[in-house]
């Protein structure tokens, strides 16, 4: 049984990996570190995890009880995790940070990019893992296996909308239900801070077209639907994007391509790490639909999927491997 430990409990995502890691068989939860609530359940914390009650432990508690062999996930900010993973790294603790401060690779200082559908086996050997976030990951499950169509590619344009809980759980005015409900707002149109990260991983992937990447909120809880179009410099053909699709996710047991007319549904998605891709044409321009829960696939979903292969795990232990709907 491996200890895991939570800095920075108080988030939705971390509400998210609580509930994955309460259930997991392999795992059991020594810590959760809270700054902003010390001493409070998680009960109190997060109505919906009821029978939860452990209570949160104050700053520094993890760097007292964390021993060797056991698995931090850095849940705060990134100054947070500047700080905290050295130390960690140091005692032997394999970490998994879910904020953006390691995944830039000038910044990464040893982390692997946690990504597991392109970087199973750097993961399965490495201690630090910097986890994506949702819009990157719902725009990179569209792109990675597109490689060899790189030159038939003039320019990459993703249309992406997030549920409200990818704001975070500080409270801010523009958050609050009635300034988003029956709205769809955009923003960062000059330029998204997780724009750079999909630039990086699409040229990784031998994408290099530019790429403009729009950012939606919309009155949803949670939940991320990118949509992808790729633009022809030569012609592309659906059924071929398709098909490399296809084999790329042959083996990855969370990403579904939709070989007909559906498309990706989100409720279906919702407290799942999976993720869906529909591939359609229209004008010679590729459209490419991908669909996840932002605080599953697109945060402590898919931690919970990097901890078990650093672990040597099943990939889809402790989650769901596919939501009901798919069949």
């Amino acid at each position: 049984m491996t200890h895991v430990h939570i800095i920075g409990a108080s988030g939705y995502a971390s509400a998210e990996l609580i509930r994955l890691l309460h259930a997991h068989p392999d795992v059991a939860i020594a810590t959760l570190e809270s700054r902003s609530a010390p001493g409070a359940r998680v009960c109190d914390l997060f109505a919906w995890l009821p029978r939860i009650t452990q209570a949160c432990d104050p700053a520094g508690t993890v760097l007292e009880r964390a021993a060797p062999g056991d698995v931090v996930f850095l849940a705060g900010n990134h100054e947070l995790a500047h700080a905290q993973a050295p130390s960690l790294l140091e005692r032997g603790v394999r970490v998994i940070d879910l904020s953006d401060a390691f995944r830039l690779t000038g910044r990464a200082h040893g982390a692997v990019y946690g990504f597991p559908e392109r970087y199973r086996d750097a993961i399965a050997k490495c201690a630090f893992v910097a986890n994506p976030g949702c819009y990157v990951t719902a725009s990179l499950l569209a792109l990675v296996p597109l490689g060899k169509f790189a030159e038939r590619i003039a320019t990459v344009v993703i249309d992406a909308k997030s549920g409200i809980t990818g704001a975070g759980r500080t409270p801010r005015i523009d958050s609050l239900f009635a300034e988003v409900d029956g709205d769809v707002r955009a923003y960062g149109l000059t330029g998204h801070r997780h724009e750079p990260e999909i630039v990086q991983e699409a040229a990784a992937a031998g994408i290099s077209a530019p790429l403009i990447f729009s950012p939606h909120v919309v009155p949803l809880r949670r939940g991320i639907l990118a949509d992808v179009y790729l633009i022809p410099a030569m012609p592309l053909d659906r059924d071929e994007i398709r098909a490399a699709l296809t084999r790329y996710y042959a083996a990855s047991p969370f990403v579904t391509v939709f070989d007909d007319a559906r498309v990706p549904n989100l409720p279906s998605l919702e407290m799942t790490n999976d993720a869906q891709l529909s591939v359609a044409q229209r004008n010679g321009i590729i459209h490419i639909v991908s669909g996840l829960d932002n605080l599953g696939k697109g945060a402590a979903g898919q931690a919970v999927q990097n901890m078990n292969i650093m672990l040597g795990l099943a990939e889809e232990r402790g989650l769901v491997a596919r939501s009901i709907a798919v069949g």
